[in-house]
């Protein structure tokens, strides 16, 4: 299952983050990081809310940002 936010949504979900889970970005993206191996942004979005308590909104969410701001390092941004 996959949700698909507006920008302003995924901007306000993403601010909130630390505040609603107790942990920043940064220590989501470590988990994500060392978490199992899953290809596909619905895999890994339900595993983080299943693993770690998370609404499925606030776990897409940080998957995408993940996915974003792993593409900018990439292309050298």
């Amino acid at each position: 299952m996959s949700l698909i936010h507006s920008p302003e949504m995924h901007k306000n979900l993403i601010a909130r983050i630390p505040r609603v889970t107790g942990s920043d970005l940064r220590e989501w993206f470590h988990r994500l990081e060392s978490g199992p191996s899953f290809m596909r942004h619905a895999e890994r979005a339900t595993w983080l809310a299943e693993e770690h308590g998370l609404t499925h909104a606030y776990a897409a969410a940080i998957v995408h940002e993940y996915e974003v701001q792993r593409l900018a390092r990439l292309n050298g941004a």
